[in-house]
């Protein structure tokens, strides 16, 4: 028994579109092809996978299951495809690394730095991509892997905790609390703390929140509207702060100002990637991989 990927390129966007027009149309093919597509599959599968309807498509529950897999095989199919494409044409072996916002361009370069000289065979592809454009990147095998801080992993993604990092806050160069080189969790529980993520629905805001609740206070939190901007830069010009990786001292030219956490703090560094696929650099990397 065999999965024709093609027929399941057509699920997906049936369920993604939710009609089977529209869905034809994002696949240029006619309405009639694609609807004897989709009722092929389902004769091979052996039950019914959508719901036709006047309103639309219905996913079934054997649908949504074959739709979670369908993505994960996809993925690996496109891996499998780029990995053989670069080896018979002879290209340079790349690493297509993502990252989300809370893992910052200078952490990167510096977990990058043990690889490449190692291996100057290896060039690395760097993309910051929000944690849902993450996901759905490394699941369609856009990526080789993701780094990240608290992802809940889906289906099909693998997650490895490469170590963890201090926390410090980030205030502005005029914040009150710029002239000093310390700070407790307690003192900051009238502050207002600046997230990227929002809280239920962000492992890593919900991890940052866990750590003031643990201190003794409901953290003050406010979700910035400064997306992908680093949150050293992030706090300048506001009274927010914010928690970073960054080393304690001046930032950003300046402009603002990192404490120590005291006591420490940890905030974990994880990878995602496609699980039971190929990928020499990717496998490189993670054995490089020092905090």
């Amino acid at each position: 028994m065999r999965l024709d990927l093609n027929k399941l390129e057509h699920l997906v966007a049936v369920a993604e579109e939710g009609s089977l027009t529209r869905a034809a149309t994002r696949l240029h093919l006619s309405q009639q092809a694609l609807s004897a597509s989709i009722r092929v599959l389902e004769r091979e599968v052996g039950v019914p996978l959508l719901e036709r309807g006047s309103a639309g498509v219905t996913v079934l529950p054997a649908g949504a299951a074959l739709l979670e897999d369908a993505h994960v095989l996809n993925g690996m199919a496109r891996s499998a495809l780029r990995r053989a494409r670069r080896i018979g044409r002879g290209e340079t072996e790349t690493l297509r690394i993502g990252h989300t916002p809370a893992v910052t361009g200078d952490e990167l370069v510096t977990l990058l730095t043990p690889v490449t000289d190692a291996h100057p065979g290896i060039t690395p592809e760097a993309h910051q991509r929000y944690p849902s454009e993450l996901t759905a990147a490394l699941l369609a095998g856009d990526l080789d892997i993701g780094l990240c801080r608290a992802i809940t992993p889906a289906h099909g993604l693998t997650r490895t905790t490469l170590g963890h990092q201090r926390l410090h806050v980030a205030v502005a160069s005029d914040h009150p609390f710029a002239g000093r080189t310390t700070v407790t969790l307690p003192e900051l529980a009238d502050e207002s703390i600046m997230v990227w993520g929002t809280p239920g629905h962000s492992g890593y805001t919900d991890l940052l929140v866990d750590h003031c609740r643990r201190a003794g206070f409901e953290p003050r939190i406010e979700r910035t509207d400064r997306q992908g901007t680093p949150p050293v830069t992030a706090v300048i010009g506001t009274h927010r702060i914010a928690f970073v990786t960054t080393a304690p001292g001046p930032a950003a030219g300046g402009k603002a100002h990192i404490l120590a956490l005291e006591p420490p703090v940890y905030a974990p560094l994880h990878a995602l990637y496609l699980s039971h696929t190929t990928c020499p650099s990717r496998d490189t990397f993670l054995s490089h991989v020092t905090l």
